[in-house]
């Protein structure tokens, strides 16, 4: 009778239990709601956005990366550069004196965005412009080594600082060159490990991360192309997998060649890049290098295209503009010094102009401080003011042209695509 009685409990706390748990709700698959209050961009439309390096250092930075970027074979000094573009310094509070000399014979000095003022001011420079904020790049190839992680890791504390100082929005955005299949582990962890060494998601402590679809917004740039890397299409899904996790807990925006649609020219011909955008909540395509001013217009009516597509599929797009591209000392090649003119900004407005008439609903601009490419829109030297550089040379913003010129241009940009009126695409004229 005790053995009966005792089964017969054992049967009923079983039941009970089995009741209990199917009444709990499977939090696993339920979407994660975050409290945005307080939250200043829960969205990237009307937003212009620049993409932010961050990886240049100097000599005596306290990096210890030397002249990171900004050198070549471990020199910088004549003939021994990887930039192209020269900085304008004389607004920064530390600067740091190079081996390379002006005509007049002083000494030409660069910036470390390991200081925090740096990175203070390219933020001021946004705000005073209308910028609306940038992409902070992280390069998985550099923060896999310790110096490198804490570069990137104290750059993005100083543009965190920034951005909740100056109003402006910031998302992080992984660059994926240089990476392989055995990294997207390591990728997943870093992010997880960035949330909380930085608290990114707290409403006060930064409340300028971006959010999208009422979740914070990750970046992963170099998808589907074909030029040969270690890594692969179902790579990256298994990595966007990861960090948006079975409840979605972030956004993705993903970085794709400029042919993705067609699976075409720089993109990888394989029908699985549209089934992993079609798991993402934004795509990039990758302009820089892709057309030219005079070839824009032939390859323009992408975007109508691409916008239709995502429209369609409830993606969101954002087109890609560049002022121009100069990369004749990182190539040895000076036959590409100013390889794609910026003529005086006409060919940034082209793209804007054309991006705005297409129907985009933001920008991505290449890039704020990309001066080995040639990309920067940020304050540099004009053609006539910079260094001597051997038998080779420095390219230049048009002399004719204040040294901040390309970040009014691109806030005249910003400007309009906050619903400003008075644009078009005639170039605005800056009054003097």
């Amino acid at each position: 009778m005790k053995l009966f009685v005792t089964l017969c409990l054992f049967l009923l706390l079983s039941l009970n239990c089995q009741s209990q748990q199917n009444n709990v709700p499977d939090r696993q698959n339920e979407q994660i709601k975050y409290d945005e209050t307080g939250c200043l961009f829960t969205a990237y439309k009307g937003l212009v956005m620049a993409g932010y390096q961050g990886w240049f250092t100097a000599e005596g930075d306290g990096s210890g990366r030397g002249w990171h970027h900004y050198q070549k074979e471990g020199k910088f000094e004549a003939g021994f550069a990887s930039v192209d573009f020269w900085p304008e310094v004389n607004e920064y509070t530390k600067t740091y004196k190079t081996a390379f000399k002006f005509a007049d014979g002083n000494a030409a000095k660069v910036f470390s965005p390991y200081d925090e003022s740096t990175v203070d001011l390219h933020f001021k420079w946004m705000k005073e412009h209308g910028i609306d904020g940038v992409y902070m790049q992280r390069f998985v190839s550099e923060i896999k080594s310790e110096k490198g992680k804490n570069h990137f890791n104290k750059v993005l504390a100083n543009a965190l600082k920034a951005a909740k100082k100056y109003g402006r929005a910031l998302s992080i955005m992984y660059d994926l060159s240089g990476s392989t299949s055995a990294d997207m582990d390591f990728i997943a962890r870093d992010w997880e490990e960035l949330q909380v060494l930085f608290k990114l998601f707290d409403n006060k402590g930064n409340p300028t991360y971006l959010r999208y679809n009422g979740r914070p917004l990750l970046a992963i740039w170099g998808v589907g192309f074909n030029d040969n890397r270690k890594y692969t299409i179902e790579d990256i899904q298994n990595l966007v997998g990861k960090v948006k996790g079975t409840n979605g807990k972030i956004s993705v925006l993903l970085g794709v060649p400029y042919y993705w649609r067609s699976l075409s020219k720089d993109t990888e011909n394989s029908t699985l890049l549209h089934t992993l955008i079609k798991s993402a909540d934004i795509i990039m395509p990758w302009a820089v290098g892709r057309y030219n001013a005079d070839t824009y217009n032939s390859v323009a009516a992408n975007l109508q295209e691409d916008i239709t597509w995502c429209s369609k599929n409830k993606i969101g797009y954002i087109p890609l503009v560049f002022p121009g591209f100069s990369w004749g000392n990182l190539k040895n090649d000076k036959t590409l010094y100013n390889q794609i003119p910026r003529a005086k900004g006409d060919f940034l407005w082209k793209q804007i102009a054309g991006a705005k008439m297409a129907g985009a609903e933001a920008l991505y601009v290449a890039m704020f401080d990309e001066i080995d490419e040639g990309t920067a829109i940020f304050k540099t030297k004009n053609e006539k003011d910079v260094p001597l550089n051997g038998d080779g040379k420095f390219a230049g913003i048009e002399t004719d042209l204040s040294t901040d010129y390309y970040l009014w241009l691109t806030g005249q940009g910003a400007k309009w695509f906050h619903g400003n009126k008075g644009y078009n695409i005639k170039k605005p004229v800056r009054q003097k």
